[in-house]
C-alpha cells in the first residue's frame, strides 16, 4: 500500500485531559493543510501493484488510526491501549517494542492493554487477515514518537534549554552537560496545552529494538498461571453456567420434559431456555455440568440434519465450477482433492462473563470484533448501545475462532433470563460440535503445457458456505466501490480474490469459488481459503514437474514471479538439503506461498515406512515479512502454521453424522501431539527487505500443507487427494 514517505510525515497530536502525559496521534503529510489532513486515508496500491485484504483493512482502519491513546504515568510507566485482541499471537510484546523503540525506553516499562468495545472506532477494532501489525505500525509509533517530542520539549521548557540539543535514552532526557530528568518526572510538564513539539519518527536503519529476537511480555505470566482468561475474572455474583445444546447443528428447544427434578438436584440454582438450548446455573460448573446432562429434552430440528461426510463431498463435487480449456493438442495434468472440515479447537474454550441489569449490562470475553459484539448484544437483550459495555479479554487460541461472540450472546441472554451474573463455558464437547469450524471444500485443478511451458492452470474451488457475519462483511461493503474485486461479488468471493494468488506464471491462470449454502457453523479458519486452495496447487506444481521431467525446487524458482518469494525457496533449498539421499520410506517436500505482503517456504522430511502413520522429522522454513518487529514472535507463527498443517493434512479433521460432527475431543479431534512434531525445525528469518512489515498470522500454514503432501507422495508413491489423509472414526462417539 502506498504511504508517504518518512521525511514528508509530520503528526497532529491531541492531548487529553489528564495529569500526567495522554495522547492520541494522527500521521499527515505536509503537502496537504491541517483540515485537509483529517480526511486523509491511504490509497489503494497501483497498478504494478496487488490489492489485498490486508491492504482493505488497513484502508478501513485508517479513518480512526489518530483515536490511539498512550499515557505515560509520574512513575515513567507508558501504557498503550490497543484497539485489539490478544489471542497467543504476540501482539502486546510486538506493539510494546515500536513504542519502546520510538521513545527510547526500556520494553519492561511499557505496558500494552487491549481496550474496551469502542464504536467510535469503526472499523479499526477487528483482528484478522494477519492485519495487526501492518495497520497500527505506523500510527503506534506516531504516537510513541510525539510522547518522545513533549518529553524533550517539556525537559527544554524545565531548563531554558535548546530542545534540539537533548538526548533520550533509557526513559530520559539527557542534555549536553549532564542534566537528566525521567520521563515520569516530566510527564505532568508534557502535558500541557501551551507546550509545542516537533515529532519525527526514527529511520529503521536506526532501530536497536525493533527487528531483535524478543521474549513475550506476557511469557512467565502465562507459563505460571498468572496470566488472567475470561473464566480467571472475579465478577461478583457470577455463577456457573453451562448450556444443553440440541443433537444437531441450529436445533432449538420445543419442551423440557424434567425441569422440576434437575432444579431439585445438588447445587442447582436457576434453569432458563434461550436461543441455543438449555441454560442451567449451579454452585459449581461440576454441578452444571450434570445438570444440563441431566436434562429431559425435546428438541426442534436442525438447519443441516440429514447431512454427513458423503453427502457433503457429493454436494461440492456436483457444485465445482466446469473448466474452461479442453485439455486438447497439448499435455495436461488434472486432479481432484478433498478437504474435510476442521476445528478451530482453541485451547480456551468458548467462554463469557455477562452482568445484565434493567439499565445496564457488562460483558467480558475474549473478542477480535467487539464492536459487533457490543452491537449485537444491546441489540438481543434491549438495551441502548451506550448502556452496554464490553470489556475485551485476553484469548486462550482463536485462529480465527474468536471473530466471533457467540459465548458472549448467550452469556448476555442468559443472564436477561436468570436476571443473575453468569460465568459461561461451553465443555470442549460444545466447542467441537457446535463452535465455528474450517468449512469442507472440495478442488479441481487443471493444469495444461507444451515445450515445457504452463499454458494454462485453472483452479475451481467449491467450499461450504463460510459465514462472514462476524464484521468483516461490513468493512467490505463499506470499501466495496473502492475495490475493484467488490461490486456484486459476495464477502466470501471477494476474500477469495483478495487472498488466493498464483505465485508463478503459468500461462492463463484462473482460481474460482463456489459456495454451498449449508447452514454449518463456519468461519474464518487460520489462512482461510489459502490453506486448502493454495496447498492444493503446491501438489499439482510437483506433479506438473514430474510431468516435465524436472525437479520440484528448479521448476519452481522457473516460474516463480517475485524475487522475495524466489529467495525464500532458495533459502529452505539450502538450509534442508533439498535432494540429499534418504533411505526408502523417507522423503522430502517443498512447496511456497506469498500472502499479505510477505513470503515463505517451506521443505519438510517425512518418515512415511507406515503409509498410515506418517511423521515429519525435520521441517526448514524461510520467511520474508518485509520489515520483522519481533523475528522471535515471527518463528513462532511459522511454527504454528506448521503444526496446524502437520495436522490438518494428515489426520484432524471433522466427521459429520445427522447433522453434527462425531469428534468431541482432543482424543478424537486428531491434533498434533508432541510425538507428532519434528524433533528438528529451523525457521530462518530473512532481512529485512523493506521499511513496513506484511502480514504474518497466516502466512505460516498453505506452504507446510503443500509440502507435507508432497513429501509423502514421493515417499509412499500414494498421490494424497483427501485431506486429512489418515482420517477413521477410531473412536466411541460421545453421546448428542
Amino acid at each position: 500500500m502506498s504511504q508517504p514517505t518518512t521525511d514528508r510525515r509530520r503528526f497532529l497530536t491531541f492531548l487529553v485531559a489528564a495529569p500526567t502525559l495522554t495522547l492520541a496521534t494522527k500521521i499527515t503529510v505536509d503537502a496537504v493543510s491541517p483540515d485537509e489532513a483529517e480526511a486523509v486515508i491511504p490509497t489503494l496500491p497501483g497498478p504494478a501493484e496487488i490489492l489485498d485484504l490486508g491492504d482493505v483493512l488497513t484502508l478501513s482502519c485508517a479513518p480512526t488510526a489518530n483515536m490511539l491513546v498512550l499515557g505515560v504515568s509520574a512513575d515513567g510507566k507508558v501504557r498503550l491501549e490497543l484497539p485489539r485482541a490478544e489471542v497467543g499471537q504476540g501482539i502486546t510484546t510486538a506493539t510494546a517494542m515500536l513504542v519502546a523503540e520510538e521513545m527510547d525506553l526500556p520494553l519492561e516499562q511499557v505496558e500494552v492493554v487491549l481496550s474496551d468495545a469502542r464504536p467510535e472506532l469503526l472499523f479499526n477494532q477487528l483482528t484478522g487477515g494477519s492485519n495487526t501489525i501492518r495497520s497500527v505500525y505506523g500510527p503506534v509509533r506516531a504516537a510513541a514518537a510525539a510522547a518522545r517530542a513533549r518529553m524533550v520539549a517539556a525537559a527544554a521548557k524545565q531548563w531554558n534549554a535548546d530542545a534540539t540539543r537533548l538526548s533520550t535514552r533509557d526513559g530520559a532526557v539527557y542534555a549536553p552537560d549532564g542534566r537528566k530528568s525521567s520521563y515520569g518526572a516530566l510527564s505532568a510538564l508534557a502535558a500541557r496545552t501551551d507546550l509545542t513539539a516537533n515529532a519525527t519518527l526514527k529511520r529503521e536503519a536506526d532501530f536497536k529494538l525493533v527487528g531483535t529476537p524478543t521474549s513475550r511480555k506476557d511469557a512467565r505470566a502465562m507459563v505460571t498461571g498468572q496470566l488472567q482468561y475470561t473464566l480467571d475474572l472475579d465478577v461478583p455474583g457470577a455463577m456457573p453456567v453451562m448450556v444443553r445444546r440440541p443433537p444437531s447443528i441450529n436445533g432449538t428447544v420445543k419442551t423440557v420434559d424434567n425441569e422440576a427434578a434437575v432444579r431439585a438436584m445438588p447445587g442447582i440454582i436457576d434453569l432458563a431456555v434461550v436461543p441455543t438450548g438449555v441454560a442451567v446455573m449451579a454452585e459449581t460448573f461440576g454441578q452444571a455440568l450434570d445438570g444440563k446432562n441431566a436434562l429431559d429434552v425435546t428438541w426442534n430440528p436442525g438447519t443441516v440434519d440429514a447431512e454427513n461426510n458423503a453427502s457433503i463431498k457429493k454436494k461440492l463435487q456436483a457444485a465445482a465450477l466446469p473448466f474452461v480449456v479442453p485439455p486438447l493438442l497439448t499435455q495436461y495434468v488434472d486432479a481432484e482433492f478433498d478437504f474435510a472440515f476442521a476445528s478451530h479447537a482453541p485451547m480456551e474454550s468458548n467462554s463469557a462473563v455477562a452482568d445484565v441489569r434493567d439499565d445496564h449490562a457488562t460483558i467480558w470475553a475474549g473478542l477480535k470484533s467487539p464492536i459487533l459484539a457490543k452491537q449485537t448484544i444491546a441489540q438481543a437483550i434491549g438495551l441502548p448501545e451506550n448502556k452496554v459495555t464490553v470489556h475485551v479479554q485476553q484469548g486462550g487460541g482463536s485462529f480465527g475462532r474468536r471473530l466471533f461472540f457467540d459465548a458472549a450472546l448467550e452469556a448476555a441472554q442468559i443472564s436477561k433470563a436468570m436476571k443473575k451474573p453468569v460465568r459461561l463455558m461451553w465443555s470442549r464437547i460444545d466447542d467441537m460440535r457446535h463452535g465455528r469450524a474450517r468449512a469442507a471444500s472440495h478442488h479441481k485443478i487443471r493444469a495444461t503445457f507444451a515445450l515445457g511451458q504452463v499454458l494454462t492452470f485453472e483452479h475451481r474451488v467449491a467450499s461450504i458456505e463460510t459465514d462472514w457475519g462476524h464484521g468483516l462483511g461490513e468493512i467490505l461493503t463499506a470499501f466495496a466501490a473502492k475495490l475493484p474485486v467488490g461490486g456484486n461479488l459476495s464477502f466470501a468471493q471477494t476474500v477469495f480474490l483478495l487472498t488466493i494468488k498464483s505465485p508463478y506464471n503459468f500461462g492463463v491462470t484462473t482460481q474460482l469459488l463456489n459456495e454451498v449454502p449449508l447452514k454449518f457453523h463456519t468461519g474464518a479458519w487460520r489462512s482461510v481459503y489459502s490453506a486448502n486452495t493454495r496447498g492444493a496447487e503446491e501438489i499439482m506444481v510437483d506433479e506438473i514437474a514430474a510431468k516435465l521431467g524436472k525437479d520440484p525446487v528448479e521448476f519452481r524458482k522457473e516460474f516463480i514471479k517475485v524475487d522475495r518469494q524466489r529467495k525464500v525457496l532458495e533459502k529452505v533449498a539450502e538450509l534442508g538439503e533439498w535432494g540429499k539421499a534418504m533411505p526408502k520410506g523417507f522423503a522430502q517436500g517443498v512447496a511456497v506461498h506469498g500472502e499479505y505482503k510477505s513470503y515463505t517456504a517451506c521443505l519438510v522430511e517425512i518418515d512415511a515406512r507406515d503409509p498410515k502413520k506418517p511423521r515429519v522429522t525435520r521441517a526448514t522454513i524461510a520467511v520474508d515479512v518485509g520489515r520483522p518487529v519481533n523475528p522471535r514472535g515471527l518463528q513462532s507463527q511459522m511454527l504454528g502454521g506448521l503444526t496446524d498443517a502437520i495436522s490438518t493434512t494428515l489426520t484432524a479433521g471433522l466427521h459429520i453424522d445427522k447433522g453434527l460432527p462425531l469428534e468431541g475431543s482432543y482424543s478424537q479431534f486428531h491434533y498434533a501431539r508432541q510425538k507428532n512434531s519434528p524433533p528438528k525445525v529451523e525457521v530462518f528469518v530473512m532481512p529485512a527487505t523493506g521499511d513496513e512489515p506484511g502480514g504474518a498470522g497466516e502466512l505460516g500454514l498453505p506452504a507446510p500443507v503443500g509440502a507435507i503432501a508432497n513429501a509423502y507422495a514421493r515417499a509412499t508413491g500414494i498421490k494424497p487427494r483427501s485431506f486429512p489423509i489418515n482420517f477413521p472414526v477410531d473412536f466411541e462417539p460421545f453421546p448428542r
